[in-house]
């Protein structure tokens, strides 16, 4: 075998998301862009806002000496400091740069993390349906990933994620607003994660590390605002990236945040910052760090997702889909109108329509759509979701 075993089993359970991704540029060369709807993959169709294409000018017109060479593993210390100052008065907590690790996006920020607490064999549990490159996070640095049910809202499901702590769970991973349902788990379920949390780790006698990720924390609707995890447990650890509020997914910049009342957190910090080296990342992107230091609270137009939401929301509910209204993230995961939900992808693939299996978030008999598209995509797209759901609602009937 010329490749390592475990690359060649993953390989045959690769990202859905990619797979069809894949294919639907395949049917694009053959019928063209404009006649494929393609919903497969989270990529922002917003551009980055005015603020940031102003200092990239600025910084191309006026260049800092050395702006491009090598810098402290954890990245420049104005950047880490702006970050800080913005977590200081999100959560009202004591950071400091030295809390902040700037990060290759919030993918390489969860890696970074996962290589910097986990031995061999230690489980890391993540609510379901979930985002699947988790599973490969995870073993790539040792760990075993230890699936939990949400509720039938896809909700938090705090008794099962209690039966699922045991002996050998060194964390759990949360994604709000999450991917792929859009759900966004809500200040009371949070909280009481952070409580059952305390007991746990009191029971068993170790810490235990909650990780949220949070890479579309600013893509929020209905004028929601999501719960801090830091004021609820001191074993948080925040990766989140600019890939989303600031329409910089191909830039590849974001950071991991330790709650400074983690008590481990300057041994913490070192052991992150030592994998952000070996892992092969060394340093966030440069220029990045420089653009996003002012930017933490400024975003893309939220307001543009939220009605393609509302729009696509109300024409699958209307042609009788299910579907759980999503608070967040640019997402629908509807419930196939069939068992298979592979094949459902498959019929609506042949419409030139390209969703995702729920089979690839570990949620079989749903689907997911990706709705960060031009609106004359998810305008072309309906009468072939509308037929789908007539042909097989006559069946039914």
């Amino acid at each position: 075998m010329t490749i390592s075993k475990k690359v060649k089993d993953a390989l045959s359970n690769a990202s859905w998301v990619r797979r069809m991704f894949e294919e639907g540029e395949e049917l694009k060369r053959i019928h063209g862009d404009e006649n494929v709807y393609d919903f497969s993959l989270g990529n922002p169709n917003l551009e980055p806002p005015a603020s940031l294409k102003k200092a990239l000018k600025a910084l191309a017109d006026h260049p800092i000496p050395g702006m491009h060479r090598y810098m402290a593993n954890s990245g420049y210390g104005d950047t880490r400091r702006a970050v800080a100052d913005y977590l200081k008065e999100e959560s009202g907590l004591p950071f400091n740069e030295k809390h902040v690790v700037m990060t290759v996006g919030a993918a390489g920020g969860l890696n970074v993390v996962l290589k910097s607490i986990l031995d061999e064999g230690e489980e890391v549990i993540v609510p379901c349906p979930y985002f699947m490159e988790f599973k490969f996070y995870i073993e790539n640095s040792g760990g075993d990933i230890r699936l939990v049910e949400t509720n039938g809202d896809f909700s938090l499901n705090l008794s099962e994620i209690e039966k699922a702590i045991g002996k050998k769970t060194k964390a759990i991973l949360i994604n709000s607003p999450n991917n792929p349902t859009g759900v966004v788990y809500n200040q009371t379920s949070v909280e009481k994660l952070g409580e059952l949390l305390k007991k746990k780790s009191r029971e068993l006698g170790k810490t235990l590390y909650l990780i949220t990720d949070e890479a579309y924390r600013r893509i929020v609707f209905d004028h929601i605002k999501l719960p801090i995890a830091f004021r609820y447990y001191p074993h948080t650890i925040r990766v989140t990236s600019h890939s989303k509020d600031l329409a910089l997914a191909g830039e590849r910049i974001g950071y991991i945040a330790v709650n400074p009342l983690c008590e481990e957190v300057d041994e913490l910090i070192s052991a992150i910052v030592f994998a952000n080296r070996t892992l092969g990342f060394v340093n966030a992107p440069a220029l990045m760090q420089r653009l996003v230091a002012p930017l933490q609270k400024n975003s893309v137009e939220v307001r543009e997702y939220e009605d393609k939401r509302d729009f696509f929301y109300r024409s699958l509910t209307a042609f009788g889909y299910e579907v759980v209204k999503p608070r967040g993230a640019f997402y629908l995961f509807p419930k196939a109108p069939i068992e298979d939900d592979v094949a459902f992808v498959r019929e609506l693939q042949s419409k030139r329509i390209l969703t995702v299996p729920g089979t690839g978030f570990g949620k079989p008999g749903y689907f997911r759509i990706a709705y960060a598209v031009e609106n004359r995509v998810i305008e072309a797209a309906l009468p072939g979701f509308k037929e789908a759901a007539e042909k097989h609602r006559a069946r039914k009937g």
